[in-house]
């Protein structure tokens, strides 16, 4: 398509603080930005030119949103598929495809998807009832993890299998009709790469991000990683196939296990931008933001290159328990940055907002951020 230039106006579904941190990235650019979500006042609301809040399963309000944009894309993948058929039936281009949203937004969809493609994953198995899960864990094995095949992030709808008698329990607690058994990693490290993809097929990737995740919630993310040009290489090629079989138009992180032995499989892929590429605000040219304001918009895609290493902190919503946070004390710490999502409501396991510290070294970076996040 003919790029689109500012003042053209983004529209995404979803109002996070991803959708937040977009539209500040667009209206650097000059660009409008219109969100669609059933919440009111929300993170990516606050920053919005017009904030709609109805359900995304509200045709007639999703037809009015996209009557007033120019590109449709998404801050989180689940918003139902039907989305992208409406935006294309009003010929509004939709960032990345429809496709790929339906695809992403269901767990057993992913592995397979993965898994036809030749892509390196832990085994899986489909069950739909106790007796299949009784057999999937006789054919993979213990432990394994049983996961929901729709709606699970940070840990949710996940548990984990360590002998025969919680396959009984386990079901029921899931409360799913269909899901997946996979076997567990006994992983060394945990890896993502954020990468874009041009409507060309141009592709930018912003290497190695180093994770380190507390109760299923990610806490620290390091870039570069402190990790082997072998395994930095192979996740990055990996991550580009992916790109490329889905066919994605904008922004998708690809997270990764590190196996104890080096093999890199890839755990689970998200297509937009990713908590674990919010250090590329403060330490890249162009932050995964900047890219997917240019990837939907049809123009060049950004450089990926890092100024200095950097490391990010998540601020929990644990962090509030005794009343607010000592910004202060944070802020003293040199090379920190503060980056809170406008969210009314602290409640334990939420992400409030993050800190980024970048430094000559990443030991130099790491401290910084760990210094700034307990002067909170």
């Amino acid at each position: 398509m003919t790029p689109l230039l500012p003042p053209a106006v983004i529209g995404v579904f979803g109002s996070g603080q991803l959708g937040r941190m977009l539209g500040l990235a667009a209206r650097s650019m000059g660009y409008g930005f219109h969100t669609f979500s059933p919440h009111a006042d929300s993170p990516a609301g606050q920053v919005a030119d017009r904030e709609v809040v109805a359900a995304y399963a509200d045709v007639d309000a999703v037809r009015d949103f996209i009557r007033h944009v120019d590109v449709v894309t998404f801050e989180f993948e689940n918003v139902p598929a039907f989305v992208a058929e409406v935006a294309h039936s009003q010929g509004v281009p939709v960032r990345p495809g429809g496709h790929v949203l339906h695809t992403a937004q269901n767990r057993l969809r992913e592995k397979r998807f993965l898994a036809e493609n030749g892509l390196p994953i832990a085994p899986f198995r489909a069950v739909t009832s106790r007796d299949e899960l009784q057999e999937a864990v006789q054919e993979l094995g213990l432990p394994a993890l049983l996961k929901t095949a729709a709606f699970g992030y940070d840990g949710k709808g996940q548990i984990l299998l360590r002998s025969s008698e919680e396959i009984q329990p386990a079901w029921e607690a899931l409360g799913a009709e269909t899901a997946i058994l996979e076997t567990f990693v006994d992983f060394a490290a945990e890896i993502s790469v954020v990468a874009a993809r041009g409507e060309k097929g141009d592709f930018v990737n912003y290497g190695v991000i180093e994770n380190v995740h507390r109760h299923h919630i990610l806490d620290i993310s390091i870039a570069p990683a402190r990790t082997p040009l072998r395994i930095a290489a192979q996740a990055a090629d990996l991550a580009q196939s992916v790109l490329e079989k889905l066919d994605v138009i904008g922004v998708l992180c690809v997270e990764y296990f590190v196996t104890k032995s080096g093999r890199v499989l890839i755990n689970e892929i998200a297509p937009r931008p990713h908590n674990s590429g919010h250090l590329t605000i403060d330490a890249a040219v162009n932050s995964q933001f900047d890219q997917q304001v240019r990837s939907v918009c049809g123009l060049p895609l950004g450089c990926t290159d890092y100024l200095r290493p950097a490391v990010m902190a998540n601020l929990l919503g644990d962090l509030w328990a005794e009343g607010e946070p000592n910004w202060a004390a944070a802020l003293a710490v040199p090379g920190v940055k503060l980056h809170l999502y406008g969210k009314q409501e602290a409640r334990p396991g939420r992400k409030m907002g993050h800190l980024t510290a970048t430094a000559d070294s990443i030991d130099e970076a790491l401290d910084a951020v760990i210094r700034a996040r307990n002067a909170l």
